[in-house]
């Protein structure tokens, strides 16, 4: 299960990298992301009582479907407009490295070197004013056992207006 949770994470931030790799392609605004993997396949279902529950208590979690989670995410226009990927800041420790553009394509590998997970990864992807995909394939070690992941993201832009969805938190700048 930490395998599982420290690889949602990491795919938060591909989805961020993605964002940013757009720069002026991307529309600003409110996006619903897919995340298919087979990780996301294995996690156990919640019971129906226990979902509830999470949610009287301001718990919120993505939506989870056919072996996907789905999930909405706003972009700021400072955040589309960035011409690369997010550093990650200096506590965190997956990082871009390789960071390559042409046209509407792009290509990244990521590091990990953690603690509990270190292993290595890429990213390909390409995307338009209102839509993205990309593959991320990871091998490494977490807490001592293999990992290998495929993993899947597809977004598509919903409109302008966020609502009350707010934008991801972005590493300071240097």
């Amino acid at each position: 299960m930490h395998v599982l949770v420290r690889l949602t994470g990491i795919s938060a931030i591909l989805m961020t990298t993605a964002t940013c790799l757009a720069a002026d392609r991307m529309k600003p605004g409110l996006w619903e992301m897919t995340i298919k993997s087979d990780a996301i396949k294995a996690m156990p279902k919640i019971p129906p009582e226990q979902l509830e529950k999470m949610k009287q208590m301001g718990i919120k979690l993505p939506d989870m479907q056919n072996g996907g989670m789905v999930h909405k995410v706003c972009y700021t226009k400072e955040m589309v407009e960035q011409d690369k990927p997010p550093s990650g800041g200096h506590d965190q420790q997956c990082q871009n490295k390789n960071f390559s553009r042409s046209g509407n394509t792009y290509s990244s590998d990521i590091v990990c070197d953690m603690p509990d997970m270190k292993g290595t990864g890429s990213i390909k992807g390409s995307f338009s004013p209102d839509t993205l995909s990309s593959t991320y394939d990871f091998k490494g070690v977490s807490h001592g056992q293999p990992v290998t992941q495929h993993m899947e993201t597809t977004g598509k832009w919903l409109g302008g207006d966020c609502g009350d969805v707010k934008p991801p938190m972005m590493p300071p700048k240097k």
